[in-house]
């Protein structure tokens, strides 16, 4: 017999429908998001806006600022913050490559789709 290919399973989570309107998009890369507990659950709940998301490059890695994830309503143990930054999870070569483009002046990273694959939080950023 032969193997069945494995497909990847993809759950669109929030889409900003904006920005492929407002910038011109080169290139696109996937990047893991790293969340809370409670996050993770608002996310499977689609509670999240990506309308003003954008990336800044610091010293040690790639972080979104602006994603709006709604705080968990059954969550008891920790107070959360919607706003918060969150770091992106890329390989390092990817995070220099980045870098240094978003040096370049009148280049920006923007969020275009929030989804799970395969059960993992990832972030569609566009240039």
């Amino acid at each position: 017999m032969a193997k069945e290919e494995k497909k990847d399973k993809i759950e669109t989570v929030a889409t900003n429908r904006k920005a492929r309107h407002d910038y011109f998009i080169t290139d696109t890369y996937e990047a893991g998001l790293a969340l809370d507990g409670p996050e993770v659950k608002s996310l499977r709940l689609k509670q999240a806006t990506l309308t003003s998301a954008f990336v800044r490059a610091e010293k040690d890695g790639l972080y979104l600022y602006g994603l709006h994830i709604t705080p968990y309503a059954y969550n008891t143990l920790t107070e959360a913050d919607p706003l918060r930054t969150r770091k992106l999870l890329m390989r390092r070569q990817e995070i220099r490559k980045l870098s240094g483009a978003l040096t370049i002046k009148g280049m920006s990273l923007v969020a275009l789709e929030i989804y799970f694959k395969n059960g993992w939080a990832k972030v569609l950023l566009g240039l």
